[in-house]
């Protein structure tokens, strides 16, 4: 039995997300495959886990007889999203770019299971290559090439915690122009921006059911 774990970190609601509407592609086609499989949803909008303090990090290094309430407490809420990712054969992560990063929501998921000595440098680490789907959305375009390419802090950032401290293998999908209909001078790109969405929708499917197969060979 296949298990996925799905997070999305959009502050929209679906109608109005389109890395929510892509990922929900992605989660039908691969349900479809894994009908008898697991999925553990994380909507980090409606429930975002609190930002990375000092007592759920410093309890990752210290022995558990030691703890201080606060450490026990702030370090099994840890340990449970560390141990959500550990039991996933694949990953999706819905993205959308604010203001050219990622939403805060999920800077502090991946700050609380980028675990030193566990997920990250660890010989017995459970999610190297791990197949992770990151499904992006950005409002303009940031493709190589473009004016605005340099500020393209979404793809780049997740590709290098991905890759360099987790070590797993990140594929992405991106929707470029989705803010083209509501933005005053980008009209002649709507078109652009309608085919970038379909093209993800389309990958969506695809990967899913490449993942599908994969596992199941």
């Amino acid at each position: 039995m296949a298990t996925l774990l799905h997070i999305d970190s959009s502050a929209f609601p679906a109608e109005a997300s389109t890395s929510r509407t892509v990922t929900d592609v992605f989660r039908k086609a691969w349900e479809a495959q894994h009908p008898t499989g697991a999925v553990i949803y994380r909507d980090l909008a409606a429930h975002p886990v609190p930002h990375i303090t000092a007592d759920a990090y410093l309890a990752a290094m210290t022995d558990p007889a030691t703890h201080t309430p606060g450490q026990a407490a702030a370090f099994a809420a840890r340990l449970k999203l560390v141990e959500e990712l550990e039991s996933a054969d694949a990953v999706l992560i819905g993205v959308p770019m604010y203001n050219f990063s990622i939403p805060s929501s999920l800077k502090a998921w991946l700050d609380h299971v980028i675990y030193l000595g566990r997920t990250v440098r660890a010989d017995n680490s459970k999610i190297k290559g791990t197949p992770v789907t990151v499904v992006s959305s950005r409002g303009g375009s940031y493709a190589p090439g473009t004016p605005m390419a340099p500020n393209e802090h979404v793809l780049n950032y997740l590709e290098s915690v991905l890759t360099g401290l987790l070590e797993v293998e990140p594929h992405f999908i991106v929707a470029d122009l989705t803010m083209a209909a509501n933005m005053p001078g980008m009209e002649h790109l709507i078109p652009v921006g309608e085919k970038s969405r379909a093209q993800a929708l389309e990958d969506a499917t695809a990967r899913a059911k490449e993942l599908a197969d994969s596992l199941a060979a």
